[in-house]
């Protein structure tokens, strides 16, 4: 089963997911607050798929915050098909041009 924005939705309406501590870290990193990745994964879109991710399928959902900074989270599931937040950062440069665009 793909992983879609309307799961995400429903995952983080209804709280049914976990946050790594890696994804924990980066978010504290950069300065984020959990509300905030709720509202972006709320309203986010998938940018990248990764249905062969040897820990197992997973995507790269694009969220924007409310003043419209980007947030990347990597979402996968968990065993027992929750949602799972892998890593969350803020695109930017050298890896990132703009929200949407891997700088090759």
């Amino acid at each position: 089963m793909s992983i879609t924005p309307n799961f995400i939705r429903k995952e983080v309406e209804e709280q049914s997911y976990e946050i790594s501590l890696h994804a924990d870290d980066e978010r504290i990193a950069d300065e984020l607050t959990v509300a905030q990745l709720e509202f972006g994964l709320l309203n986010c879109e998938i940018i990248e798929e990764y249905p062969d991710d040897p820990r197992g399928e997973s995507c790269l959902a694009l969220g924007f915050l409310h003043d419209r900074i980007p947030v990347h989270i990597i979402c996968g599931r968990n065993p027992i098909g929750r949602l799972f937040l892998i890593t969350v950062y803020i695109p930017t440069m050298p890896k990132w041009k703009d929200p949407y665009t891997r700088n090759l």
